[in-house]
């Protein structure tokens, strides 16, 4: 019987033991995603750039979309201007805390759409551009040690928690030394591989590090993908009016 209550207590401990050295593992890769989102978040700044998309279909061919970003507070406001092509300038995308329009010249109309809807039919998201919370929309699910190409990185597997999250189910690879995401896949409900996203080059804007070159590749459609580039980076302050749909309407006259 003192057996039985030995082999007990000792497989309760090795369990409790197990737990604590998990909890403190995904503490610290819990630090590293909230240090993550604070070396590539705008919380006092405002934000601005030109971004060059170029869009591959396999069906469609090639397609070039050029849109003027102004942003504050993380994103929380945002505003897109397409610029390029000349069928679809003056399109706007007017973002103010949950609310999202998307603006039409022609027909001089807001209508109501997502974050999580792809912009303009490529394979970004509204929601890229804006900063993916991981550290507060996700909880962590696991990590491992890996490599990605000659770069030392952490796989980490996360679960959304928040209706904020882009995605239900996302991995992401994170350099150990410089703790900068190069990759990140995303999956559905049922865990289907949905997209991939690599972040190949970063850019210094004032105190933040920001990926400044993008590819999101449709992982259902084999030779469709999205690349993004940002050039002229700005965090001079915008005007509050920029914010406004009278605003999105105005440029456009």
């Amino acid at each position: 019987m003192k057996r039985i209550q030995f082999v007990t207590a000792l497989m309760v401990f090795i369990l409790a033991w197990s737990a604590v050295s998990h909890a403190q593992d995904f503490a610290h890769i819990e630090a590293l995603l909230e240090r993550i989102e604070q070396k590539s978040s705008f919380e006092n700044t405002d934000f601005s750039a030109l971004v060059n998309m170029i869009v591959e279909d396999p069906e469609k061919g090639i397609e070039k979309i050029v849109i003027r970003q102004f942003s504050r507070n993380n994103g929380e406001k945002f505003l897109l201007l397409i610029q390029e092509p000349v069928a679809n300038k003056g399109q706007g995308y007017l973002r103010d805390g949950d609310s999202l329009w998307m603006y039409d010249p022609s027909s001089r109309k807001f209508a109501h759409t997502s974050l999580k809807e792809n912009f303009q039919d490529s394979d970004a998201r509204n929601s890229d551009f804006v900063v993916e919370s991981y550290a507060t929309s996700y909880e962590i699910e696991g990590y491992e040690e890996g490599k990605l190409g000659n770069f030392a990185v952490y796989v980490v597997s996360l679960a959304a928690q928040s209706d904020n999250a882009s995605v239900p189910y996302s991995k992401v690879w994170i350099t150990k030394d410089t703790e900068l995401v190069l990759k990140v896949e995303e999956y559905s409900l049922n865990r289907r591989l949905m997209r991939t996203n690599l972040y190949p080059k970063y850019a210094k804007v004032g105190d933040n590090l920001i990926p400044v070159q993008m590819i999101f590749i449709d992982e259902l459609v084999e030779g469709q993908k999205t690349q993004m580039s940002l050039s002229e980076l700005s965090t001079n302050e915008i005007p509050d009016h920029v914010f406004t749909k009278a605003y999105v309407e105005r440029v456009n006259r």
